[in-house]
């Protein structure tokens, strides 16, 4: 059975940090890309970063560079999101979630994410 359990969320106010973290079980870990998403209410769920299985390759949605890391520890079947320099606009339910595929490159489609954590909430004071 595979779990994903995420946290780190909370409040904070803008221009402060905050660090997500993601615990994996249930599978291979070090063979999956994986992704963060985030869902404000009312909207959409989408994608904020993606790594690949071996950490070598990141993508990062044009709003949170420069400002947020995703990181991976293979020995630790866990998934980072550092978070720095938060905006309001950041506020949102955040989910990480394994990439479907053994050994696949990371995606910006959440249709090819097939395991999802329960998500970490972050509020962000303005």
């Amino acid at each position: 059975q595979v779990q994903l359990v995420e946290s780190g969320g909370g409040l904070v106010q803008a221009g402060g940090s905050l660090r997500l973290s993601c615990a994996v079980s249930g599978l291979s870990f070090s063979a999956y890309a994986m992704g963060w998403f985030r869902q404000a209410p009312g909207k959409e769920r989408e994608v904020v970063a993606a790594i690949s299985w071996g950490g070598d390759t990141t993508f990062y949605t044009d709003s949170v560079k420069g400002r947020f890391a995703i990181s991976r520890d293979n020995t630790k079947n866990t998934v980072s999101l550092q978070m720095n320099s938060l905006k309001p606009e950041d506020n949102g339910v955040y989910y990480c979630a394994v990439r479907g595929g053994v050994l696949r490159p990371p995606t910006t489609s959440k249709n090819e994410y097939y395991y999802w954590g329960q998500g970490t909430q972050v509020t962000v004071s303005s």
